[in-house]
């Protein structure tokens, strides 16, 4: 077997042997094919590493409306009141100003039925004040008016006697000049009959004419002073009707001006009230048009939070939940703080709906089935409670995508990817494996325009 002998060993021999070890052995031909496919595979593999890869963010979320009022919301009565009856269905679609719900008043002070006409009588008796007090204040504007008037002419006539009593006092007092010359004249008169008398010039006679012509004139000065005083004292007198005709004129003035100022709060009051009784008179009015609750716009009645007849509501409770018809939808997806920079508005996004099959390649989306596409519209400033943030995806209107299906109802669950650039699978691979956030090829701008 070794060819160390010189006698051939027959090959037919150990065809006769069953040497299976020998056959279980592996032939040179098959390490060769095995080479071979080990290469292919090389290759193979290197081939899929250099492929193109698309990076990008996953999220998941719910479907939601684009616009605040196509969304969920809740009705609510402005007044607090008692189911009477209730005239929609839950599923029911209504439109724009049906009514949905039927309530009663229970609070006492408008429990009234002719409430507007008791309170339009009021208000006619509120005006009836307002303007009585307005004659009244016309009535004191006149009084004022006419004290002008009396005191100018009271004034006019005290100054008047004030100017005759100061010239009354000039003539007296110009009368008792005189009268005191006239006496002094007659004192020396008396002096030179005394003289006379002593010298045998008059006579007893003469002189006691003299003395007795003295006394009179010493009475006349008397007489002319006491009368200057009386005049000095009219004088006084008038200038104290002066001033009192003047202080009794403020006096009424402000009287009179006080009681207007009172008539002119009480219109102001009146006006108030006037002002509060027409508040009160259109509140109750529009009050009594909040006894039936209409729906603000058309959709479908959802939910009832209140239920019966009889019970009672408070104001600003909600009673039922209504979703708006045909509503702009749009997908909300919460994604992780650190994706969030990679994200801009406009990017492209890859989503699958809750109830359809789909098969997804997040790095190939070409090959995905069953998935939606849209772009990003909005992206929160802030985060929500749990640290994510919200993405606000709208429908992608681009030739060759399928729309999204008509049968979506807002709050069903979805999973989206945000694609970002393409990348080699093996630098894909290599960012996972080392927990690297995906790469841009340009830094994104802070305001992009969709």
């Amino acid at each position: 077997m070794l060819n160390i002998s010189n006698q051939p060993i027959d090959e037919e021999m150990f065809d006769e042997y069953p040497l299976k070890t020998l056959h279980e052995l592996p032939h040179p031909r098959s390490s060769r094919r095995l080479g071979r496919w080990m290469l292919f595979f090389l290759f193979l593999i290197i081939i899929v590493l250099l492929l193109p890869w698309r990076q990008n963010i996953n999220g998941s979320g719910s479907i939601t409306s684009l616009t605040p009022q196509d969304r969920p919301q809740s009705l609510q009565n402005a007044i607090a009141g008692r189911i009477e009856r209730w005239l929609v269905r839950e599923g029911q679609y209504v439109k724009k100003g049906d009514t949905l719900l039927v309530i009663s008043e229970i609070k006492d002070e408008y429990f009234d039925p002719n409430l507007p006409e008791r309170l339009n009588e009021q208000l006619a008796a509120k005006q009836g004040t307002r303007l009585a007090t307005e004659a009244k204040i016309s009535a004191l504007d006149g009084q004022i008016s006419a004290l002008g008037t009396g005191v100018t002419v009271d004034l006019a006539s005290a100054r008047n006697r004030v100017r005759q009593n100061q010239l009354q006092v000039g003539i007296d007092s110009a009368d008792l000049v005189a009268i005191r010359r006239n006496y002094q004249i007659a004192v020396d008169r008396l002096e030179r009959y005394e003289k006379g008398y002593r010298d045998g010039l008059f006579s007893l006679t003469d002189l006691e004419t003299r003395r007795i012509s003295l006394q009179q004139d010493y009475a006349k000065v008397i007489m002319q002073e006491n009368k200057l005083n009386v005049t000095r004292q009219e004088l006084a007198n008038a200038r104290l009707d002066l001033q009192v005709i003047q202080a009794k004129y403020r006096q009424e003035v402000a009287k009179t001006m006080s009681d207007r100022s009172s008539a002119v709060s009480s219109k102001a009051s009146a006006t108030n009230d006037i002002a509060v009784m027409r508040n009160k008179i259109s509140s109750v009015d529009v009050r009594r048009g909040l006894y039936i609750i209409r729906a603000p716009q058309n959709g479908y009645v959802v939910r009832t939070i209140k239920a019966g007849i009889g019970e009672t509501i408070k104001e600003g409770e909600s009673i039922a939940t209504l979703q708006p018809a045909n509503p702009t939808l749009a997908v909300e997806l919460y994604v992780r703080a650190m994706d969030v920079p990679l994200i801009q508005r406009g990017r492209i996004v890859r989503i699958q709906f809750d109830g359809w099959p789909a098969i997804q390649f997040s790095g190939w989306p070409a090959v995905s089935v069953g998935t939606f596409g849209g772009r990003v519209a909005v992206i929160d400033v802030v985060s929500s409670p749990d640290g994510m943030y919200r993405l606000l995806v709208r429908p992608d209107t681009r030739p060759g995508d399928q729309p999204w299906p008509k049968q979506l109802r807002i709050g069903s669950g979805v999973i989206g990817w945000v694609m970002l650039d393409d990348v080699p699978i093996w630098y894909e691979l290599w960012r996972q494996l080392n927990g690297f956030p995906p790469s841009l090829r340009q830094e994104p701008k802070t305001a992009e325009k969709v």
